[in-house]
């Protein structure tokens, strides 16, 4: 608990630099942090060490909204409006994006090739496992669950259950029964006999 006195120190000391940095929110010891003043941080918000935050472009921004708690190692860059939902946890490992490289010229490397920017967003109340990379242009809907080491791109409802490589919904709340059920690979129900 007493490494946390440090972090909170930190917290304050890089407060004025970041767009929005409200307490009692505190960060660990960053490996990196790009255009601090597009970088917008709630209540609440706990950031382990070895973060690397970065916002790419000054129309660019990443939100963490209030209560959310971040692991260790996490690396999240953005290019758009990145957001991440109130109340989440984020386990260790993770990586976020909003951009993807283009690479149809082969004549020029990846990476000096024009960013794809999709929306990305997590919503409320999320748990993100270990390992898990969310894709550029994935919408996470309100209490979903990732599975550790996933990797997930596209859109998914609400109370959804997501695992695997490509990640899939496997479980959702059905609100009618106020039960969590199996699903296919698209998340519709499956009968359960």
């Amino acid at each position: 608990m007493f490494f946390k006195i440090f972090w909170i120190l930190r917290g304050i000391i890089y407060r004025p630099f970041f767009g929005k940095f409200k307490l009692p929110s505190y960060i660990g010891k960053p490996v990196f942090i790009g255009n601090f003043k597009r970088i917008f941080i709630g209540k609440r918000v706990r950031i382990f060490p070895g973060a690397r935050i970065e916002v790419i472009g000054d129309n660019a921004s990443i939100t963490f909204e209030e209560n959310i708690s971040v692991g260790q190692n996490l690396h999240i860059t953005s290019g758009a409006n990145l957001i991440i939902g109130k109340n989440t946890t984020i386990a260790e490992g993770v990586m976020i994006t909003d951009i993807d490289h283009d690479y149809k010229d082969i004549n020029r490397h990846i990476l000096e090739q024009k960013y794809i920017l999709k929306e990305t967003k997590i919503g409320e109340n999320c748990f993100i496992g270990y390992g898990t990379v969310i894709q550029a242009g994935t919408i996470l809907g309100r209490q979903c669950i990732v599975g550790a080491n996933a990797v997930v791109r596209g859109h998914f409802p609400d109370y959804s259950v997501i695992v695997g490589i490509p990640a899939r919904i496997i479980k959702r709340y059905d609100e009618e029964s106020k039960i969590w059920r199996k699903t296919d690979k698209k998340g519709k129900f499956i009968d359960e006999r």
